[in-house]
């Protein structure tokens, strides 16, 4: 811990902040990882879904649980509706702390560094780099870098400290670890309706060795004074699904944040913000490291020349960001609003209608053909434009924002 001074420093060393590690260390800069926990991976606050485009990524595949062939979503009438087929991989289940530790390790082997139980606690920007107060083991020590970059999560200190604005979305969300549900090999199950999720959905998803993770998510406008804990034992206790939940022996509890919708300010002078911190989770799925590791790809190659040149003002870094985060950021507000359509800002009554349309066979067809986790908006657009029931969503919606 002698060094004092490093190209970049990566507050947060989750799957993001590794990822980002690694790419910048194998283009030759000096990268510290600042990591406040003092073991990567906990606490585990995410229901472990990793699609295969991101897990391709990484390789880590030793951190499969299991793999899932697809959904069967469960109206609040009880209807269902298949999406996925049987032997044709849709996502993997993993354990979160093998992947994110694995993730980390190969930022480490690219070269980067990484100090446990350090939190930032002050730090200046000037036209010469960031000064960087931490504490590091209840040591304090400064810090100096070229570039900050913040992956440290939903409640970032890096976005707080320099104002950086709020992700537009910050659902909560809830999740128990259980024995004994009975479930079908390959397939996660999804519940909705207002009683359970409001405007959402609460899932169970096979974790393996017999094992299930049982989530809710909602916002707080949504859930109206109740918590998604009490959601939650709605869901255990509905007529309709009761059965399923009487023999689960619980064996852990989480509880976190999940921010959606990209911050206001993504980058300042010499700072920046990536993943959750940046508000990237996916407003339908509320999955975060597919996005993350998207954000740091696309602007790679620029962005390590900026640090090699040490241009990194906050007009350059909006230079190096700006098409490629606004393009994501034009999908991610266009999965919100498709969600909001079709889910979440409608009754029971008619998310009844809307699931008795999902299972024609017609539509199902349309949804194995297009569906994708990782991409959700050109199903939803195949949906509202193909499918006659839908079509005056699309007015409702407003055609400019949809389908500009």
């Amino acid at each position: 811990m002698k060094q004092s001074e490093w190209d970049v420093i990566i507050v947060g060393a989750g799957p993001t902040g590794g990822r980002t590690a690694t790419h910048l260390a194998s283009l030759g800069h000096s990268v510290l990882m600042l990591e406040e926990h003092s073991e990567i991976g906990r606490p585990f606050q995410c229901a472990g879904l990793v699609t295969p485009k991101a897990l391709h990524e990484v390789g880590l595949y030793d951190s499969i649980l299991e793999e899932i062939d697809g959904a069967r979503i469960h109206g609040p009438n009880g209807s269902l509706v298949p999406v996925g087929t049987d032997g044709k991989l849709r996502t993997y289940v993993v354990c979160r702390k093998k992947f994110d530790q694995g993730v980390v390790q190969q930022a480490m082997e690219a070269g980067a560094s990484l100090w446990l139980n350090t939190q930032p606690r002050s730090a200046e920007t000037t036209q010469d780099g960031v000064s960087l107060k931490i504490e590091s083991n209840g040591e304090e020590r400064e810090l100096k870098c070229k570039l900050l970059i913040g992956c440290d999560g939903a409640h970032s200190w890096t976005r707080r400290y320099f104002k950086m604005g709020r992700p537009k979305e910050m659902m909560i969300g809830f999740q128990a670890e259980v024995l004994g549900y009975q479930g079908t090999d390959r397939w996660l199950e999804m519940y909705s309706g207002s009683e359970i999720a409001p405007g959402f959905f609460a899932w169970v998803i096979p974790s393996g060795f017999g094992s299930h993770r049982i989530g809710i998510w909602s916002t707080p406008e949504r859930l109206n004074g109740r918590s998604v804990e009490q959601c939650y034992d709605d869901l255990l206790q509905h007529p309709l699904w009761k059965e399923r939940f009487q023999n689960i022996k619980e064996i852990a509890r989480f509880c976190g944040p999940i921010p959606s919708g990209m911050v206001k300010k993504t980058v300042g002078n010499r700072i920046m913000l990536l993943g959750d911190a940046a508000g990237m989770a996916k407003p339908t799925t509320g999955g975060g490291i597919g996005p993350g590791f998207k954000q740091i790809k696309g602007i790679l190659e620029p962005l390590s020349k900026a640090i090699f040149e040490d241009k990194l003002s906050e007009k350059n870094l909006n230079k190096i960001t700006s098409k490629h985060f606004q393009s994501m950021k034009k999908d991610q507000d266009k999965a919100r609003l498709l969600r909001n359509l079709l889910v979440s800002d409608v009754e029971d009554n008619e998310l009844d209608k809307h699931f008795e349309n999902f299972s024609r066979p017609d539509v199902l067809e349309l949804i194995n053909e297009i569906g994708d986790i990782e991409k959700p908006v050109p199903l939803g657009l195949a949906l509202v434009k193909k499918v006659p029931a839908f079509r005056k969503l699309a007015l409702k919606a407003g055609t400019r924002l949809l389908f500009r």
